[in-house]
C-alpha cells in the first residue's frame, strides 16, 4: 500500500533568520561582483539588505552608473526591464520573475499601436510604469514628477494643437489635464493599489490626526488618484506637501531637526506603505501613519530575503530585452530624462 507522502509546508521567515539571511546576501553579493538596488516599497529587511533604494527612475539611473556586472533588481518586472534597456552589457537578476504590476498590464503594446491608428499623428506619453513593448511604441516617457513639464514640452515642441495621447494610468492624466488647463486623450488604466486610496479615507486619517503634515509622493504610482483628488478639491490642499522620495526624506530630516525637545509629531503618507520604513529610519521620533493602510503592492512584496539568495547564488532569473526593442525604448527614456 502506497500511502501519500507529506510535504511539509515552507518554513516562515523567523526574525532570528533575517540577520544570518543579510548577511548570506552580502557575502554572496561581494563575492559575485553585484550590487543590490531595491525599490521604496520593498520589504524593510530588503531595502536595509540593498546598496542602494529609490524610486523606479533613481534604481535605473544607478543601474546605469554603477560597475557591477550584475544588478539584482528587487522591484518588479518593467523596472528590471528599463535597467536592462539603459545597460544592456550588464546582466539583471530579478528574484522573482513573476513580480508583475497591474498599471504596466493595463496596457500592451498592440493597443498602443491600435490606439495609435486612430489618431495619426498625435504624440504619445506613457507612464514610466509600462513594459519594454509599449516604451518602444512611445514617444515620450515620464514619471508622476514630471508629466506636467513633459506634455507642455510638447505643445511647445510640436504645437499647441498637437494630440497628446497619455496613458497608462487615468489618475496622472486627469492631473496633468487639470494642472495644464486642457484635455488629452487619456487611457483607462490604473494601479490595483492607489485605486484603492479614496478621498474619505484621506479625510478620516486627517481627521483623526488633526495638524498632521501630509506627504504626497509625486513619482509613486499610489500617489497619483491623490494628486488629482488635491487638484479637483475633493481633498483638502492645507498641509499637503508633494514630495519625491529624496524630498520626503529631507523633510523627515528637518522635522527631527526643528522638533522640539521630547516633542513627537504625526505625518500621514499617501503612497505604497514600503514608504514608511525608509521614513521612520530617518526620525524614528515622529509618528509617520499611511494615509490608507492596505496600501501595500503584493507584487512588490513577491520579493523576499531567500529568493534574493537564490538569485545570486544560483545566478537565475535574469531580464533581458531583446536589442531591437531596446534600442527603441530607449528613445523616450532618454527623452524625458533630457527635458527632466
Amino acid at each position: 500500500m502506497n500511502l501519500p507522502v507529506l510535504i511539509p509546508a515552507a518554513a516562515p521567515l523567523l526574525l532570528e533568520n533575517i540577520p544570518a539571511l543579510q548577511e548570506d546576501v552580502r557575502e554572496l553579493a561581494r563575492s559575485r561582483g553585484a550590487v543590490i538596488l531595491a525599490h521604496n516599497y520593498q520589504l524593510p529587511e530588503i531595502q536595509d539588505v540593498a546598496d542602494y533604494v529609490g524610486d523606479s527612475l533613481g534604481l535605473s539611473q544607478q543601474a546605469a552608473r554603477t560597475d557591477a556586472a550584475t544588478i539584482v533588481f528587487c522591484g518588479v518586472h518593467f523596472m528590471a526591464e528599463t535597467a536592462s534597456v539603459l545597460c544592456p552589457e550588464k546582466r539583471v537578476l530579478i528574484p522573482d520573475l513573476d513580480a508583475g504590476c497591474s498599471l504596466a498590464d493595463s496596457i500592451t503594446a498592440e493597443q498602443l499601436r491600435d490606439w495609435k491608428a486612430q489618431h495619426p499623428g498625435a504624440i504619445v506619453v506613457m507612464y514610466v510604469n509600462t513594459t519594454a513593448e509599449v516604451k518602444a511604441e512611445t514617444d515620450y516617457c515620464c514619471t508622476s514628477a514630471n508629466a506636467v513639464q513633459v506634455v507642455e514640452h510638447i505643445y511647445r515642441e510640436h504645437g499647441q494643437d498637437t494630440e497628446v495621447l497619455f496613458g497608462p494610468d487615468m489618475f496622472l492624466g486627469a492631473y496633468v489635464e487639470k494642472t495644464i488647463g486642457r484635455p488629452m486623450h487619456v487611457w483607462d488604466g490604473e494601479c490595483h493599489v492607489h485605486a484603492g486610496i479614496r478621498p474619505d479615507d484621506i479625510n478620516a486619517v486627517r481627521a483623526a490626526h488633526p495638524g498632521a503634515d501630509f506627504l504626497i509622493h509625486p513619482e509613486c504610482g499610489c500617489s497619483t488618484s491623490v494628486m488629482e483628488y488635491v487638484a479637483a478639491g475633493d481633498v483638502a490642499s492645507e498641509g499637503v506637501h508633494m514630495l519625491s522620495t529624496g524630498g520626503m526624506l529631507s523633510f523627515a530630516h528637518e522635522h527631527r531637526a526643528h522638533r522640539p525637545e521630547g516633542g513627537v509629531g504625526t505625518v500621514i503618507v499617501a503612497t505604497e506603505t514600503g514608504m514608511l520604513h525608509p521614513l521612520r529610519r530617518a526620525d524614528p521620533h515622529t509618528k509617520f501613519i499611511a494615509a490608507n493602510e492596505a496600501a501595500s503592492c503584493r507584487f512588490m512584496k513577491m520579493i523576499t530575503l531567500p529568493k534574493v539568495r537564490d538569485a545570486l547564488r544560483d545566478d537565475v532569473h535574469e531580464v533581458k530585452v531583446a536589442p531591437e526593442i531596446a534600442e527603441r525604448a530607449r528613445v523616450p527614456i532618454e527623452r524625458m530624462v533630457a527635458i527632466s
